[in-house]
């Protein structure tokens, strides 16, 4: 994904959502509508959100540092995860407690013609946000199905839009569904009960945006077609013969780092093998703009060594020498 177009998609989002929000507490204040007031809360946990992910995107982007070698890249991913936590708690949270109270205390609703005419105004331009984050989740998910688009996608703020927006419109019908039978019945429950199904919702929501953050600030590699062409782009069979292991991370959505380990012939000289490695850099950021670390260590291949495996103690998250804890 562009970062150009993850940035208009969230301002195409935070401008819909800050409307939409000043519109719903209106609403509540002349309807009395639990629904409105957690969908109010909602808008407004969504633009901050939105805000959170646009200064995690600015700051992203400051030079590295002899503390942080390796730059700000993962600043997206713990604001992205930073987003969750609010749409949990502000959200979803809030929410639930609503719309256990007003089953718990129903009352009539009052003016349900300003929930109704806000929930279809902001229908609408919840729609318009969504359309802007699909035509951009497009470009970049390519073959891949959603459910997979959502779980391998490297950069957050598509994904988090995404799954704000589609939340989002969900809960508009929802609301819409609780005060429209408020006002057919009379009966306020049915406010309260929309209420409720919006923070359920968020709640699923905010789980599915800290698992998938979560992966991501572990420390994810890239996908495997991308390590594929690494591959390919390391080996020329000429001055390297083959990838005996590699690794790849994510420093960033747009910032990769390659290590890997690549046979050399066991006749070449420290030039050769120096002028090997140059090359192979160069070939590997040829197929993958996106490697911006590269380190590779020249080895003379051994099928016995190979046979045995990785030394596990080598290997990070293996056991600790000496069995230390």
């Amino acid at each position: 994904m562009s970062t150009e177009g993850g940035t208009k998609a969230l301002v195409a989002a935070l401008a819909a959502n800050l409307g939409i929000a000043v519109s719903k507490f209106v609403a509540f204040a002349f309807s009395g509508s639990s629904s409105m007031l957690a969908e109010g809360v909602h808008s407004l946990a969504d633009s901050g959100n939105q805000v959170l992910l646009l200064v995690g995107g600015k700051r992203a982007q400051r030079e590295a540092t002899p503390q942080h070698p390796f730059g700000y890249g993962r600043e997206r991913y713990i604001y992205a995860f930073l987003v969750s936590i609010v749409l949990f708690s502000v959200g979803g949270m809030f929410a639930v407690y609503e719309g256990y109270e007003k089953i718990a205390h129903p009352h009539e609703l009052e003016n349900w013609y300003w929930p109704v005419g806000v929930l279809v105004l902001a229908i609408a331009l919840e729609s318009w946000s969504f359309l802007t984050a699909f035509r951009e989740a497009v470009k970049d998910k390519g073959t891949h199905g959603w459910p997979a688009y959502i779980r391998r996608a490297k950069a957050p703020e598509l994904p988090v839009v995404l799954l704000e927006d589609t939340g989002a419109l969900i809960g508009l019908v929802l609301a819409l569904f609780g005060v429209g039978l408020t006002a057919i019945t009379g009966d306020g429950v049915w406010d309260g009960i929309g209420t409720l199904c919006i923070g359920v919702l968020l709640i699923v929501i905010a789980l599915v945006l800290a698992v998938e953050t979560r992966s991501l600030l572990l420390g994810e590699s890239a996908h495997p077609e991308v390590v594929t062409r690494i591959r390919d782009a390391l080996v020329d069979h000429d001055s390297v013969d083959r990838v005996i292991h590699m690794r790849t991370l994510h420093l960033g959505p747009e910032e990769l780092l390659v290590a890997a380990k690549i046979a050399v012939p066991a006749d070449s000289t420290a030039p050769e093998v120096a002028a090997a490695i140059d090359a192979a850099e160069v070939r590997i950021r040829r197929a993958v703009p996106i490697a911006r670390v590269i380190y590779l260590e020249p080895d003379i291949y051994s099928a016995e060594k190979a046979a045995a495996g990785d030394d596990p103690y080598a290997t990070p998250g293996g056991p600790v020498p000496g069995g230390a804890h």
